[in-house]
């Protein structure tokens, strides 16, 4: 998962702002994040591993020039955690490009080999971004110019989505044109637009990015769609594909976008706020006979469901972690031991709101179970005489290819397991799930003309993309603890 910015500053540098929007972003990646700039038909870059804060500590402004510019934040969703994989990427054939992006691309491979063939660049990483990079220069160099047109530009993006199959959003800096965004056949990975009082124009991944800076969010780039930012400020919008089933990632309400972000016209806060009004009225008819004293959520993303579950079912609602904001998001994290240590530092509990009461804890979801696991027995330690647990989401049973670094299906609790097994790995007296059909209600009542969501995490079915029984088996063994690689 990997978050974006793309900024045209009609006065002054871009570089301030963009490092502003990284920041409202960095909960998207925490492993790498670079910023590119335009300067005449100059490309500008510098990136490293580390949080935005660290990256540009004590960057000279000077070697950043530009009103225009890119930048990415990262969680590593393929190759190894190298500072050679940030992002941006920037090429110089047949012009200077520099090019973010957010999810995968399923047929990367095949693109990759192709161009390798035709001895048209060399390839200095794994990251299918760098691919996506090198097909959007091959097609303008194959179209024989020095100088390109909107006309151009929109042309052969068309290629690109003929091309490209996955989840993605992008954001491009090209010299002679300004800004470019476009966004998946699909809609799979979110990217909306933004503009402020002085004509100034902000992509970013989600909309709080472009509130937070003062902006006002002008639409989401629609699937299918490429967005032109002029030199000049002149803004062109093109729709390439036309009447292509929009199915946004389901898990992006659930777990990733900030709450206070709406994504394709859905609130995030409403969804999970649904998700918690489902959840709890779940609780009420079917678990009746839990004598619940306390409704705890594990934060963060789960406090607002856990709020409601707690109005359903007429319960007090407490905190009762407090929670380490240095520690990043366990799931992601390479190798079970890192992985352990971080969930025993992350999450500290508060004693007297679990001695001697049934308590009830709410997640967003459960994915290996370790944090969990840890957890259940946390709550025990501190003197709860019974400890259920609710998850907001479905099982989560099959990886993803979209642009989420999911464990491998194999390393996922719920592939192999039953939801009473799963109970007893976890060590809880009660494991209740979100249903999968509420989940989705959760969300698509936010924007009705939706009808379905991408949501292969719980169901196992790929929307886009020629997905083989043999792509996944390469991306479960690329994605096995064991074979994780940390430079």
């Amino acid at each position: 998962m990997c978050g974006l910015v793309g900024l045209y500053q009609k006065k002054g540098e871009s570089l301030q702002r963009i490092f502003d929007g990284l920041i409202q972003v960095q909960h998207r990646g925490q492993d790498a994040g670079g910023i590119c700039t335009l300067q005449g038909n100059k490309i500008n870059t510098h990136k490293e591993l580390g949080l935005i804060s660290e990256i540009f500590r004590n960057i000279d402004i000077n070697i950043l020039k530009g009103n225009i510019g890119i930048g990415h934040v990262r969680y590593p969703t393929a190759g190894t955690d190298n500072v050679n994989e940030a992002q941006p990427f920037h090429t110089t054939n047949p012009i200077n490009i520099a090019l973010a992006h957010n999810g995968t691309l399923t047929n990367s491979k095949e693109i990759k080999t192709k161009l390798t063939k035709l001895n048209f660049c060399q390839f200095n990483t794994n990251s299918d971004s760098e691919v996506l990079l090198k097909l959007l220069s091959y097609e303008l160099f194959k179209t024989n110019k020095n100088e390109f047109s909107n006309k151009d530009i929109l042309d052969v993006l068309k290629r690109i989505f003929d091309q490209c199959q996955g989840g993605y959003a992008v954001v491009a800096l090209i010299s002679g044109i300004g800004l470019v965004a476009f966004r998946d056949p699909n809609g799979i990975r979110p990217l909306a637009l933004g503009k402020n009082h002085n004509g100034s124009y902000l992509f970013a991944s989600e909309s709080s990015a472009i509130t937070s800076l003062g902006f006002e969010v002008l639409k989401d780039v629609k699937p299918g769609e490429a967005i032109i930012i002029n030199l000049d400020g002149s803004i062109e919008e093109r729709h390439l594909l036309k009447d292509m089933q929009h199915t946004p990632c389901l898990f992006e309400y659930v777990y990733f976008s900030r709450p206070d972000s709406t994504i394709d016209s859905i609130s995030v806060h409403k969804s999970r706020l649904r998700m918690g009004d489902y959840l709890g009225e779940k609780i009420a008819t079917q678990y009746s006979h839990l004598n619940i004293d306390v409704v705890i959520p594990i934060p963060d993303t789960s406090r607002t469901a856990a709020m409601q579950v707690a109005h359903r079912l007429g319960k007090k609602y407490r905190e009762g972690f407090m929670k380490n904001r240095y520690i990043g998001r366990t799931f992601i994290m390479p190798g079970q031991i890192t992985r352990k240590k971080s969930i025993e530092q992350k999450l500290n509990p508060i004693e007297i709101e679990f001695q001697s009461k049934n308590v009830l804890l709410v997640d967003d979801s459960i994915v290996r179970g370790n944090t969990s696991r840890k957890i259940v027995q946390m709550v025990r330690n501190n003197g709860a005489k019974k400890v259920f647990f609710a998850s907001a989401s479905p099982p989560v049973r099959y990886q993803n290819i979209y642009g989420i670094d999911m464990p491998a299906t194999r390393e996922l609790i719920a592939n192999n397991k039953s939801i009473e097994e799963i109970r007893n790995h976890i060590g809880a007296d009660e494991l209740i799930y979100q249903d999968l059909e509420d989940l989705i209600l959760s969300a698509k009542r936010g924007n009705p003309s939706i009808i379905e969501f991408e949501d292969s995490v719980f169901t196992g079915k790929y929307r886009t993309g020629n997905i083989t029984n043999e792509y996944l088996d390469e991306l479960e063994r690329s994605r096995c603890d064991k074979e994780r690689i940390v430079v």
